[in-house]
């Protein structure tokens, strides 16, 4: 199984419980009642507001842990492009390498016949 294979299958799991947790939420909200699910959303409010008391940093260590994976990702990929473009300068490179000797045997050629023809004439 390649690297493109299992970011795919990854991927299409994380949309998969995407769906899942989307459908579950709207089956929640549409049998319960409007009234009882104000009042457990003022609960979870107030849970919130005291969980905040005792970890001040939630938010941003979220955001973090959101984040350190797609770094992961951008930090290979920017790997990955920078491999492509060192392997298309090597042969840039080689191809510079062969058109200088190509020149260099050439200007060879031309001194040798520049000199037997400089030697023929006298």
């Amino acid at each position: 199984m390649s690297y493109l294979d299992i970011c795919i299958i990854g991927w299409n799991l994380n949309a998969l419980m995407f769906v899942v947790n989307f459908l579950i939420a709207i089956r929640v909200i549409s049998t319960q009642d409007r009234s009882k699910l104000h009042e457990e959303s003022l609960v979870l409010k107030e849970l919130k507001e005291e969980l905040e008391i005792y970890y001040p940093y939630r938010t941003y260590i979220t955001i973090l842990t959101y984040v350190i994976p797609f770094t992961a990702f951008f930090r290979m990929s920017f790997r990955l492009i920078e491999m492509f473009f060192s392997f298309k300068k090597i042969k840039m490179l080689k191809c510079l390498i062969i058109w200088y000797i190509n020149i260099t045997m050439i200007f060879k050629r031309l001194r040798i016949t520049i000199i037997r023809t400089l030697l023929e004439s006298k």
